[in-house]
């Protein structure tokens, strides 16, 4: 398995595939971090088309296990973000 790509090899690519400088795909990268990040904060969704869907989901109060000690204890409702692959990303992987 290879290693994941850094967020300076990541603006290099993006650099290279938009035709400008790594100054300008930082700033690209940067504008669509804080977006995704505002939107899904405020309970909405971000489709990236190709990659997949960005949503926050609200769980309830739940009952949980302490692995160390076995002991049941209550778990307060809080949120989770998920990310659902898009379909043709699955394909081009396992095609």
């Amino acid at each position: 398995m290879s290693k994941p790509m850094t967020k300076t090899q990541l603006v290099a690519a993006l650099a290279d595939a938009m035709g400008a400088d790594k100054k300008t795909a930082n700033a690209a990268l940067d504008a669509l971090a804080a977006v995704v990040t505002r939107e899904v904060a405020d309970g909405g969704t971000v489709t990236l088309p190709g990659l997949g869907k960005v949503a926050c989901r609200a769980r309830p109060e739940r009952m949980v296990r302490n692995p160390a000690t076995g002991e049941q204890m209550s778990k307060a409702a809080d949120r989770q973000v998920k990310f659902t692959i898009a379909k043709s990303l699955k394909d081009s992987v396992n095609g």
